[in-house]
């Protein structure tokens, strides 16, 4: 282990000082032998900083997954010539739900042309990069949709749903990619946490507008038994909040338990205020954790 100079030891004294003075620190970080590695500085600064994210994002992320799965939904029930108002409830849903996320998107970025920005240069290898042409384009499908004559429509709805798998899941997909360990650590079981919901929260809604077919109970009653073993994962894995906890509880084991029960439209609204929820919960534990 390298020892550090007398000259070395003056610097740092003298950069603690001047951070004293300017108020941003109360005293040096200590960090025990064989104790797990720091989360905050020399100067007790958080080596990564929490997300700094308004209420958009999270709610961003729930509105584009429930239309997302909502597009697929629809071109499912198209191709399996299920009725009509279930494919245009379908359409319509995911084409209400773009409109409203670029909106929200750009909220949170503060000004439109930094959204626009995005979209000058495409990178594979960036999920934000690949999430902003993803939501234009998803945006431009879906509203394509409902505006075409019918043969168009059906082109637009295929596209439409094709983009939709990935406004499903590539909001899990980004925050895995990050460094905050929380997510990090979660990096497989968030876009699969995200997907389920997102198809839960679609299926929901169009039960809750009078579609009463069993395909659409059937692909929720699979959300809720998945999002129910997603809820015990992150409990064997020590990720615990109480936002968390309640997201998954109306995601996953209550509506379980209310459908096979039949009492569907209960299970339908538990769905989508814990799809919500959830989104706030993996927000809210990453600032958590950094505390």
């Amino acid at each position: 282990m390298k020892v550090p100079t007398a000259a070395s030891e003056a610097q740092l004294e003298q950069l603690r000082r001047e951070a004293e003075i300017n108020g941003r620190v109360s005293r040096p970080g200590i960090h025990p032998p064989n104790a797990p590695f720091p989360t905050t500085s020399y100067y007790e600064l958080p080596l990564l900083k929490p997300p700094v994210w308004t209420w958009e994002v999270p709610a961003y992320f729930f509105v584009g997954g429930a239309g997302g799965a909502a597009a697929v939904i629809g071109v499912m029930a198209r191709v399996s010539g299920s009725s009509p108002k279930l494919v245009r409830d379908a359409r319509w849903t995911a084409a209400i739900a773009a409109g409203l996320s670029m909106p929200l998107l750009i909220a949170d970025l503060g000004r439109p042309e930094r959204f626009l920005n995005m979209l000058r240069i495409f990178k594979p290898q960036s999920p934000m990069s690949v999430g902003a042409w993803i939501v234009a384009a998803f945006g431009g499908a879906s509203t394509a949709a409902v505006l075409f004559p019918r043969k168009l429509a059906d082109i637009s709805a295929f596209a439409s749903a094709a983009l939709g798998l990935g406004m499903s899941t590539y909001t899990g997909v980004l925050l895995g990619a990050t460094a905050i360990p929380v997510w990090s650590e979660n990096v497989k079981t968030l876009p699969l946490h995200f997907g389920a919901s997102a198809l839960a929260s679609a299926a929901s809604a169009l039960e809750l507008m009078g579609n009463k077919e069993k395909a659409l109970h059937g692909l929720a009653l699979g959300a809720a038994a998945f999002e129910t073993y997603i809820g015990f994962e992150l409990e064997r894995k020590g990720v615990k909040t109480d936002l968390l906890l309640l997201g998954g509880i109306l995601s996953g084991p209550l509506p379980l338990a209310l459908r096979l029960l039949g009492v569907r439209r209960v299970a339908a609204a538990a769905q989508l205020a814990g799809s919500l929820i959830t989104r706030f919960a993996w927000v809210q534990a990453a600032k958590e954790s950094r505390k």
